[in-house]
């Protein structure tokens, strides 16, 4: 049974390292042709608007999946036209553009920061009259790790902020002092089983994810029980299958929604080692219409992205419990090219473990 997977950066060449246990073969396609997947499959290399490249990519497949939520309605639609393609394009339209996101988590009750469509400076000035300063000036469309948005600390930085991101198309939101930033991820099979991680707690660097710590520190069993309701609200809507992620804001006893990936996400990348079934693993299952797997986290777990560095692994795989996960991409910097994943039994193990991990990096 052959699997094409749109994109084929490292999320899809995980899945392959997760399906190939399954007897799944995989091909991927993707504008590169260095994509790291095309190391572990085949690999079609093309534009996604170009209907002769995406007839060869879907000869022969049992259906479509994707791993980064930008590719373009188009391809899936016409891909959707000749075989399944989970999870819907309802989910990356709505995943695709802050203000549609964030409008259709406010449509089915779910609480977001306070934000506003800016189309020019006049809209930009009004919108700043209602949330305020600090605030984030975001593109609405193709922003991930830091990058599309800047801080406006004072009316002095609006200019600068509008130059930079190329004026119209933008979301104003209001600055949330939030106590802490932490995902859920979710999976639901064809059938409609579902399935849910614990919360897991991120911390960035430089708009990056630096590290998760899973399950994250502190989380009452009201908190995950939202968090959950959250993803529920959001599968059913969408009729959704496969793996949904959504990142949120802690404040106090409440999480607000910032955003939704609607594929296997960077925060859980720890569940390779550290659950019972890994995301990728249960990605596939619930595309395929399988049994979906124990969510049980494996004790604890924390997971460390390798931003531009490469460590030397000897030294990583001498701490206990550690793994290392190499993407095989060529290091640059601002660039994720590996991760390690980190568990242990106990929580003062894994803090041990994570002291010696972060002083060799």
């Amino acid at each position: 049974m052959r699997i094409g997977v749109l994109g084929g950066g490292q999320l899809g060449r995980m899945l392959a390292l997760a399906g190939y246990p399954l007897g799944l073969q995989f091909r991927f396609f993707d504008p590169a042709a260095h994509a790291p997947a095309g190391q572990l499959a085949e690999l079609v290399v093309g534009d996604y608007r170009d209907e002769t490249s995406l007839a060869q990519f879907a000869q022969g497949l049992e259906l479509v999946t994707y791993e980064f939520e930008n590719v373009p309605v188009s391809a899936a639609d016409w891909l959707a036209g000749r075989l399944n393609v989970y999870p819907p394009r309802s989910a990356l339209e709505v995943a695709q553009d802050r203000i549609a996101e964030k409008t259709f988590f406010q449509e089915l009750g779910i609480p977001t920061p306070l934000f506003y469509p800016v189309r020019s400076q006049s809209d930009l000035r009004d919108g700043l009259k209602r949330t305020g300063f600090p605030a984030l000036l975001k593109t609405r469309r193709l922003g991930y790790d830091g990058k599309g948005q800047r801080m406006l600390r004072s009316a002095a930085d609006m200019e600068a902020a509008w130059a930079s991101l190329g004026g119209e198309a933008l979301i104003l939101e209001a600055f949330v002092p939030f106590d802490r930033e932490v995902s859920i991820l979710a999976v639901r099979s064809r059938a409609g089983e579902m399935a849910f991680y614990p919360l897991v707690e991120n911390h960035h660097a430089a708009g990056i994810l630096h590290k998760s710590l899973a399950p994250a520190p502190n989380v009452t069993p009201q908190m995950q029980t939202q968090a959950e309701a959250y993803s529920v609200a959001v599968m059913e809507n969408l009729e959704y299958t496969g793996v949904l992620a959504i990142e949120l804001f802690q404040m106090g006893a409440e999480l607000l929604a910032n955003e939704m990936a609607p594929r296997v996400h960077n925060s859980g990348h720890w569940t390779i080692e550290g659950a019972e079934t890994s995301q990728f693993e249960n990605h596939l299952r619930a595309v395929l219409g399988l049994p979906l797997g124990s969510t049980a986290p494996r004790g604890y777990a924390a997971m460390l992205n390798l931003i531009g560095l490469q460590p030397d692994p000897a030294r990583v795989l001498g701490v206990p419990g550690a793994h290392l996960h190499w993407y095989g991409k060529e290091v640059r910097a601002g660039r994720k090219v590996g991760h390690i994943t980190l568990r242990a039994d106990t929580l003062s193990q894994l803090e041990a473990g994570l002291r010696q991990l972060e002083g060799l990096l």
